[in-house]
């Protein structure tokens, strides 16, 4: 197994609301500590974005800079096998972001991907199981890319892509009346890319939601003594696509595409794909969503957080740890179980209001975070 890597320093620059901060970490906890709105959460956010080129909390990169700025900066100094790399991402809204490594600059920004992982527990796991499909998507998908930062390019080619399949759908409606066999062929071109692409996804997001079910399975058995397994399908747009061969896969998006060329057309929308699975989560013989109750709609958001820890650590080498205020969301069994899970992790950073939040088996070091301004205690 890999050593983990361990975040030594973090370096921001009009990122959300630091115009400058300098934090300097070890292995272990480290605690984050500080009443709402002072910018905890907004540090370990800035940990989380390196490892996966998005925010756990919002959607978009223009909330990131600084209000008033241009441009935010967070930059990592990372050891790993006694070995130090430094990694920056200069984040621009509306443009092109960055990325160096060693300060050397790096052609695309996603070439920084893999060199920090992180499993992130936090108060919006919980759409995770109650929210929308993209949702749960979106886990799957950041996850594979810390697994397969490659397939990082493939996820950003495909949303490319829909978006101009989908712009000429919309084009195209009109035109089939009177030139039906140009739009059918130059539509057959674009199905043939995204199909090719969507495979790709829809195969390794099948594969992977199988190598973490009996995991998700087994750590929501030690949360929670229900009577009840949590599981899980991957369920595409294409019916009976239950295929892990990517060949497969491809030949029945492209049949699908061809089926539903009239609705698409209809629609001005593709409406095949992996941008329309979901992944569906049962607890017994009922979905979780709409049926399980609160305690049990947590249990199974954080099964599928240990479910990610387990996998990371078991393939490569254990993640960066960020628990972003989720022990004041959890009851007493379920914030003791946890702590009991990651308190020998090799680097995990919490959030919390208040310091009776932290648990005391994850006493370590503790950072005091008011307006802005983050100092270690003792």
């Amino acid at each position: 197994m890999d050593s983990p890597a361990i975040v030594r320093h973090i370096s921001l620059a009009d990122f959300r609301n630091y115009e400058h901060l300098e934090v300097s970490l070890e292995p272990g906890i480290s605690s984050f500590v500080g009443r709402n709105g002072q910018g905890k959460t907004n540090l370990i956010e800035a940990v989380v974005y390196l490892s996966t080129l998005g925010s756990h909390r919002v959607a978009s990169d223009a909330p990131l800079v600084r209000r008033g700025t241009e441009r935010a900066l967070i930059r990592a100094d990372v050891v790993r096998d006694d070995r130090s790399l430094q990694v920056e991402v200069e984040i621009t809204a509306g443009k092109a972001n960055r990325a160096r490594i060693n300060k050397s600059p790096v052609p695309r920004t996603r070439e920084i991907l893999g060199i920090v992982r992180t499993v992130v527990f936090a108060p919006e796991d919980l759409a995770l199981v109650k929210g929308d499909p993209a949702e749960r998507r979106r886990f799957l998908d950041d996850l594979l890319v810390q697994r397969h930062p490659r397939l990082a390019g493939t996820r950003a080619d495909y949303d490319r892509l829909l978006k101009q399949r989908n712009a000429l759908l919309k084009s195209a409606g009109a035109a089939r009346r009177t030139n039906p066999q140009d739009v059918t062929r130059t539509l057959e071109v674009w199905d043939d890319q995204i199909a090719s692409l969507g495979a790709e996804i829809t195969v390794s997001r099948r594969e992977l939601a199988d190598l973490l079910r009996p995991r998700a399975a087994s750590a929501y058995a030690e949360l929670i003594d229900s009577g009840d397994t949590i599981d899980f399908d991957y369920e595409t747009s294409v019916p009976h696509l239950a295929t892990t061969d990517i060949v497969a896969a491809r030949e029945g998006l492209l049949a699908a595409m061809a089926e539903r060329r009239r609705d698409e057309l209809d629609r001005g929308v593709t409406l095949v794909g992996p941008h329309r699975d979901d992944l569906l989560l049962t607890l017994g013989p009922a979905p979780v969503k709409g049926y399980a109750s609160h305690g049990e709609s947590w249990s199974a958001a954080l099964s599928l957080r240990l479910a990610c820890y387990d996998l990371l650590t078991e393939e490569a080498a254990p993640p960066v740890l960020v628990l972003d205020d989720v022990f004041a969301e959890l009851d007493a069994s379920r914030r003791a179980h946890l702590a009991g899970r990651v308190a020998q992790a090799p680097q995990v950073l919490i959030t919390a209001a208040v310091a009776e939040d932290v648990p005391a088996l994850l006493e370590g070091a503790r950072f005091d975070v008011m307006d802005g301004t983050v100092e270690r205690c003792g």
